[in-house]
């Protein structure tokens, strides 16, 4: 273990889906490389990247390699007004130990707003407010106090 920490990818909420895949796509240039959609959740989870990031990645479909940014496009089927910047979602890492990564923010005295109680996923509020997602790296690590009893605080 160590301090490993890599980039994954920015999520961004979008209205419009295909007017947003024309414009990352036909007009950034950038490819669709996955996507997922929940019936139950009413939601669809679209990655894009760059041609030259999915070539140097040696990406070729399936599971998203670590590495290769992505930005992330959700789209809600249900109407949603984005007041407030509320489309920009978050910046997501993956860390090598959430928990650890959690107390060292916390001792910094930063709000941890969505705990890793699944020891897996957590989420915090950069000083501007940026949501920040953290992902553990490998297998989710076991329940472990006082994480898996902290409730979420405010909103992420």
């Amino acid at each position: 273990q160590g301090n490993f920490m890599r980039f994954l990818h920015t999520m961004v909420r979008v209205s419009d889906l295909e007017a947003s895949l024309k414009f990352y796509c036909d007009g950034l240039g950038l490819t669709e490389i996955s996507r997922y959609d929940s019936e139950q959740g009413r939601f669809s989870l679209i990655f894009l990247a760059t041609p030259e990031d999915v070539a140097a990645a040696g990406y070729e479909g399936g599971k998203i390699p670590e590495g290769l940014p992505c930005v992330e496009l959700t789209h809600n089927w249900d109407p949603e007004d984005y007041q407030g910047c509320r489309n920009f979602g978050h910046l997501a890492y993956r860390m090598d130990n959430v928990y650890e990564a959690c107390q060292r923010l916390m001792d910094m005295g930063v709000t941890i707003n969505r705990p890793p109680r699944d020891g897996q996923m957590a989420f915090v509020r950069s000083p501007d407010g940026i949501s920040v997602e953290l992902l553990q790296r490998g297998e989710n690590l076991p329940p472990q106090e006082p994480w898996a009893s902290m409730e979420n605080t405010g909103s992420w």
